[in-house]
């Protein structure tokens, strides 16, 4: 396959939708069960060996998701003319 090739099926399937919810995979019985298990267990117990730890060298080329966008708030304050004319 040649790069151009290779490029435009990453950009399809960069433009696929894909919609989960958990509706989708209900929890059962038995997964509550598991995951209240592993949910239980302290925090020394998670085996960290096969994952590498974060230097400063990962961070200094991370750059910031140009896709987040903050959550806004419309927000209406009344205030009285004595505290607006001080402003």
């Amino acid at each position: 396959m040649q790069h151009g090739q290779q490029r435009e099926k990453i950009e399809n399937v960069m433009k696929k939708r894909v919609t989960t919810t958990l509706a989708d995979n209900p929890l059962t019985p038995s997964r509550k069960r598991r995951l209240a298990a592993i949910a239980a267990r302290p925090d020394s117990e998670i085996d960290l060996s096969d994952i590498p730890e974060l230097t400063e060298s990962f961070w200094k080329n991370a750059i910031k998701n140009p896709y987040y966008r903050p959550v806004k708030q419309q927000l209406t304050v009344r205030l009285p003319n004595e505290i607006r004319k001080r402003a």
